[in-house]
This record gives C-alpha cells, sequence and structure tokens, in this order.
C-alpha cells in the first residue's frame, strides 16, 4: 500500500491556531466522544443484557451502536490529540489506517440501515411472515453481510487511493484523513481508476438508498390501511427512530460530498455534521421513543447503582 513517492508524514486541518482555542476545541470534542461512548455503551449494554429485546431489531440496533462507535473512535480521538499537543502531523500508514476504518464503519453502517429497513418492511407488511425469514441465523447472516461488504468496499478504496503517487504536497484539507481530499494531493493524471470505482460505489449506494425509499413507501401505505388509530400509532412509532437515523445519515453525506464548491470554506464543519454527530445522536434518537429501551435502560442504571 505505501509506494515511494509518498510522504513519511501528512499533515491535518487545525480547527484553530491558538492555544485558547485549541482546547476548547479539545474540550468540545472530549464532551461529544463521552456522549456517544456513553449512549452507544448503553444501548449496547441494554440490548445484551436484556433478554426482552433480544429480537431482530434490536440485534441490528446493537450492531448500528457498535458501528457508531467505531465511526467516531476512528477521527475524533487523533483531532482531539492534535489540538492537546499543539500538532497536525499524522503519519502515512496511520493516515492510511484511518481511511480504511472510517471506509469500512460507515459503509458497513449504510448497508445495515439498508437490511433494518428490510426488517422494518417485513415487520410491518409480511408479519405473519416475519418470524420464519427473520430468524436467528438469518439475522446473523444478514449482519455479517453488513460488515463484510463494508470491510471489501473499504479495502479497495484503501487499497487503490494509496496506491497513487502523492505529487500536491502533504498537507490533508481537512481534520481527518478522506479519500477525496487525499485524491487532492495525488498526480492528475493517476487517479481514474478510483473514480471508476467511486462510480461503482455511488451506484451501490443509491440502489440501497432506494431500496429503502420503496421500503417505506410500502411501509406507510400499509399503516395507512391499519383501521385502529393505536395500531397505526404503534406502527409508526416503530418505523420513527429508523427513518430519523437514516435521514440524518443520508442528508449529511450527500451534502459533505455534493455540496457546491463555493461552500468549500465550510469543509470542515460539514465533516463534523457527518462524521460525528449521526453517532452521537443515534442513541439518542432510538431511545426518545422507545419504551422498552428506556425500561431496560432503567433497570440497568439501577443495577448499576445498588
Amino acid at each position: 500500500m505505501l509506494n515511494s513517492s509518498s510522504f513519511n508524514k501528512l499533515f491535518l486541518l487545525g480547527f484553530a491556531d491558538t492555544r485558547q482555542l485549541q482546547l476548547l476545541h479539545f474540550s468540545l470534542f472530549l464532551g461529544i466522544y463521552l456522549a456517544a461512548l456513553l449512549g452507544n455503551g448503553l444501548i449496547i449494554t441494554a440490548v445484551a443484557c436484556d433478554h426482552r429485546l433480544h429480537t431482530p431489531m434490536y440485534f441490528f440496533l446493537l450492531n448500528l451502536s457498535l458501528l457508531d462507535l467505531g465511526t467516531i473512535s476512528t477521527t475524533v480521538p487523533k483531532s482531539m490529540a492534535n489540538s492537546l499537543w499543539d500538532t497536525r502531523a499524522i503519519s502515512y500508514p496511520g493516515c492510511a489506517a484511518q481511511v480504511f476504518w472510517f471506509l469500512f464503519l460507515i459503509s458497513a453502517e449504510y448497508f445495515l440501515l439498508t437490511i433494518m429497513a428490510y426488517d422494518r418492511f417485513l415487520a410491518i407488511c409480511r408479519p405473519l411472515h416475519y418470524g420464519t425469514i427473520m430468524g436467528s441465523r438469518a439475522c446473523v447472516k444478514m449482519a455479517a453481510a453488513a460488515w463484510g461488504t463494508g470491510f471489501l468496499h473499504a479495502r479497495l478504496h484503501t487499497g487503490n487511493t494509496f496506491s497513487i503517487p502523492l505529487c500536491q504536497g502533504n498537507t490533508v484539507d481537512q481534520f481527518f484523513c478522506e479519500v477525496p481530499q487525499i485524491l487532492k494531493l495525488s498526480c492528475s493524471d493517476s487517479y481514474l481508476r478510483e473514480a471508476g470505482l467511486t462510480v461503482v460505489s455511488g451506484c451501490l449506494a443509491f440502489g440501497c438508498f432506494i431500496f429503502i425509499v420503496v421500503s417505506y413507501v410500502q411501509i406507510f401505505t400499509a399503516v395507512l390501511r391499519i383501521p385502529s388509530e393505536q395500531g397505526r400509532h404503534k406502527a409508526f412509532s416503530m418505523c420513527v427512530p429508523h427513518l430519523a437515523v437514516v435521514s440524518l445519515f443520508v442528508s449529511t453525506g450527500l451534502f459533505a460530498h455534493l455540496k457546491p464548491p463555493s461552500l468549500s470554506s465550510v469543509d470542515l464543519v460539514v465533516a463534523v455534521l457527518y462524521s460525528v454527530v449521526p453517532p452521537t445522536l443515534n442513541p439518542l434518537i432510538y431511545s426518545m421513543r422507545n419504551k422498552e429501551i428506556q425500561e431496560a435502560l432503567k433497570k440497568l442504571i439501577q443495577v448499576v447503582l445498588v
């Protein structure tokens, strides 16, 4: 993966130049990171310890929390350390590792959200067949497929990106290493293969998005046919958290990568929106309207405090 024309070190974009603002950035990111660790950690522990939550929906939620923990742990600690020690350096292998893990986890999360849409579709539109289709073995295979596909996607992009010689300096215009910013440093005539992979990935992502949209069109059509208001409310409550998480994930990602060049001055803020905010807010979104999660968390806190 390393090549002789690459630099031994790369330099990330800092949030501030003055010491006071660097420490402020460290404090803010520390608070966000601890909130993400606490929220996702509580979800994982609650689902693992409460037998009532040993269902397909909560099994996938546990996987989502694991991916969120990994995603935010890939970018935030390094940025915090750089601010604390007043440096912007990251080793070339460290940058490659950061790109790989971020792509792996963020891709696996998107595929998992697609599977979760299928789970909600079966639960509401095919309730009589739900137990047969979504058995424990099938759920494990689906989750493994999401993780495995994310791994393959990250391996292809990382290996290809870091096989391209860097000719435009060694300063990454972002607070963490990501493929688009690395490509800006590459030789202008050597990134066509990565562009081809990006097109394939874009088509796959668009296919997943269409699948989610079609699933929710059928879900909402089925929900509106439920005669009782209580039944409709229960069905909507099952879907709203997942739909909110998907909307947050897709909207921030699309804005980050499809925004016009005139908004390049807000790249840093946008990167925080799609890489830091979703992993922090996802546990809150899922626990806010979910009584089963709330009860499991209350029991967990009581056990810890006793």
